[in-house]
């Protein structure tokens, strides 16, 4: 009798810039089509991955996770190998391990920090323009610092959730999260707990790096770039601090600031709890 499949715990980097996002399209370069053709190649079974969330087009992450089940009995060294020589070069696993039967990368995690990257420089090399949002302004580092303390703790972010118009027709019965993780959330319920909410500043051979990071146990669908692009309005003296409180009360994608651009966003990391992400 052949053995049951193990469940195996992916973690993998990527440049966001090319691809649509995480969810696989039709007749576009995704995240999860590009690693599930790999998986294919390699294993010739080709299980579709299943993301800690789903990022957008063009947002980076640092340590995505992904899982999935695998008949084929192959050590992890030689599967994450093997994946590396078949993937494009712009997406890396750099951890794989088998993990108990129960983990799964988006129903299992308990937290995830997303980063966003600011450049204070107006000329930006032609080398990380795909990663920062170059600040052609000035910005009051206190007043930045200032604003992200208010989204600490749990709130209903839905000002800070993207206009959807099929969530509209669909009479509003979900609201999608920047990861889609919709954990422990009802159908529409915009109420997030954030853990940690805080900017710094960082050199980079580029110049200045103001980076915004925040951890949570679930973001709404662009509520990191909203968040980021409201910020940036109160740093630059357009919004008065203490008009963000009133933002949040009014449930109202209207009442915020604009979006931030996709490149400058990276998801940092997603948390496990320990008995499930490793056997």
């Amino acid at each position: 009798m052949a053995p049951p499949p193990q469940t195996w715990k992916l973690t993998l980097a990527y440049d966001g810039t090319d691809f649509h996002g995480w969810q696989i399209q039709p007749g576009r370069p995704t995240i999860q089509g590009e690693l599930q053709a790999a998986l294919a190649r390699v294993t010739g079974e080709g299980p579709l991955p299943q993301g800690s969330g789903r990022t957008d087009a063009g947002v980076h992450a640092l340590a995505q996770v992904a899982s999935f089940s695998l008949a084929a009995n192959i050590p992890p060294d030689n599967l994450r190998r093997a994946l590396n020589r078949s993937l494009p070069a712009s997406i890396r696993i750099t951890d794989a391990r088998i993990a108990p039967a129960s983990f799964h990368a988006r129903h299992s995690a308990v937290a995830k920090t997303y980063e966003y990257r600011i450049l204070r420089e107006e000329n930006c090399s032609p080398f990380l323009a795909r990663y920062v949002l170059p600040c052609l302004w000035k910005i009051d580092p206190v007043q930045l610092q200032e604003s992200a303390r208010i989204f600490l703790g749990e709130h209903d972010f839905l000002s800070f959730a993207a206009s959807d118009p099929e969530r509209s027709a669909r009479g509003a019965r979900e609201a999608p999260d920047e990861d889609a993780d919709g954990k422990d959330a009802g159908p529409g319920n915009t109420t997030r707990t954030i853990f940690s909410s805080a900017w710094d500043e960082r050199q980079s051979e580029s110049g200045a790096l103001l980076v915004y990071r925040v951890c949570g146990n679930g973001f709404l669908h662009h509520m990191v770039r909203n968040l980021v692009g409201t910020m940036l309005e109160v740093g630059r003296g357009q919004m008065a601090l203490e008009e963000l409180q009133g933002i949040l009360a009014a449930r109202s994608r209207s009442a915020a600031g604009p979006t931030a651009p996709a490149r400058g966003l990276f998801l940092h990391s997603v948390e496990y709890p320990e008995n499930e992400s490793r056997e």
